[in-house]
């Protein structure tokens, strides 16, 4: 199937099915295809705790229990599981090159360079960060690298990383989504590994004019610059999507560490707890939930709530039974875990369509274009890599 063909169907696809993955169950207590579907939410209400955990950590069996009830999560599965790109060796990196690099990330660096030919021409890094990916293809492939990065502390790590490991490295200091950042892509192989929403998003959307000889791409966080709305950059593209929406793609954490998870789970069931606590004193409604800052989770739930409800202007009585409420947002975060997994059903496949409105904007510039993994999810889960070079 080729790349338009399969970016309308999972646009037919989601579309039609808006009901099942656009609603949060955290925000909406029994989200309104419960009442269409009650032989899937009865199902999902009676899993047990150890087929929770499994179809969490494996969202192809997820998807296959799913299939049960939804048979669109059949046709999910050829649209959303790409093969891996093909991989080479690479040059060694020398002695110095790990210096400062967590072992996580330095993993997933190789497995991008490793991913793609080798470079035919100058390489550009976009949102660099401390330059490590540049200087990784660069003793690899033996091009010069320009590394284009907004934080000057960053840009100074660069620097020094760069004459350390006695590597040919530009660092130049800007701002990626500036109009004069486009001028330094012309006859570059551009490299962005993770770069954040609109910084990959406009790679896509001027490529017809900015005179790149080619794109290397592993898109994160597609709501980044986003906040009035999902910018499409194909012409057919037709989903609308909010900040909400686009974050379902990224909610996967298989990499988080177990302590980041219990303390998500915590948060999770505060919050749910005192949501259900404010409902009950104010009334059922969807109402938005700052973020707040991470010190209130160090102390006692009812510290915690009498915090929140300061933020948030809610007028507590003099007795609240804050262990009661606990209590409540522990069995909320089960029952939202259970209806979640719907939700995620089509995780994958929201994702798999921004990528490939990326696709399709570079195809539409002229550029020869493909897609595929260049890790295991247990790495990162926004394995997905966009080749893009001029079409001959």
């Amino acid at each position: 199937m080729n790349h338009r063909a399969q970016f309308l169907e999972l646009q037919d696809i989601l579309q039609a099915h808006q009901t099942l993955w656009r609603p949060s169950p955290f925000y909406e207590r029994e989200p309104a295809w419960c009442e269409r579907w009650p032989a899937l939410a009865e199902a999902a209400r009676a899993l047990d705790d150890e087929r929770v955990e499994h179809f969490v950590a494996d969202p192809a069996a997820s998807r296959a229990w799913l299939a049960g009830f939804l048979p669109v999560m059949a046709a999910l599965g050829p649209l959303c599981d790409v093969t891996a790109l093909p991989e080479r060796a690479l040059a060694p990196s020398g002695p110095h090159f790990d210096w400062h690099i967590p072992g996580r990330k330095r993993a997933q660096i190789e497995a991008f360079a490793a991913h793609g030919p080798a470079a035919a021409a100058p390489l550009l890094e976009w949102c660099a960060g401390k330059g490590h990916l540049g200087r990784r293809l660069a003793l690899s492939d033996g091009q010069a690298v320009s590394s284009l990065e907004i934080e000057p502390a960053l840009c100074a790590d660069a620097e020094h990383l760069a004459r350390r490991a006695r590597v040919d490295q530009a660092v130049i200091c800007g701002d990626a989504l500036a109009p004069a950042a486009r001028a330094h892509l012309r006859g570059r192989e551009v490299l962005a590994l993770h770069a954040c929403g609109e910084l990959h998003r406009t790679l896509a959307r001027h490529a017809a004019e900015d005179g790149a000889h080619g794109y290397r791409i592993a898109p994160w966080c597609y709501y980044r610059g986003a906040a009035d709305g999902y910018r499409p950059v194909s012409r057919e593209a037709r989903l609308p999507l909010d900040g909400r929406a686009l974050r379902l793609a990224v909610t996967e954490t298989v990499t988080a560490p177990q302590r980041l998870r219990q303390r998500l789970a915590r948060d999770q069931a505060w919050k749910l707890g005192f949501i259900a606590l404010r409902n009950a004193l104010e009334g059922e409604a969807v109402r938005p939930f700052p973020p707040m800052p991470a010190t209130l989770l160090g102390g006692p739930f009812d510290a915690y709530g009498r915090a929140v409800a300061r933020r948030q202007g809610v007028s507590l009585p003099a007795h609240v039974d804050w262990a009661y409420w606990e209590a409540v947002g522990v069995a909320r975060r089960a029952e939202v875990r259970r209806f979640e997994l719907v939700r995620h059903g089509f995780r994958r496949a929201l994702e798999m369509w921004l990528v490939l409105d990326a696709v399709r904007g570079f195809e539409e510039a002229g550029f020869a274009a493909r897609v595929g993994t260049f890790c295991d999810r247990t790495l990162t889960p926004r394995n997905l890599m966009i080749l893009a070079h001029r079409a001959d």
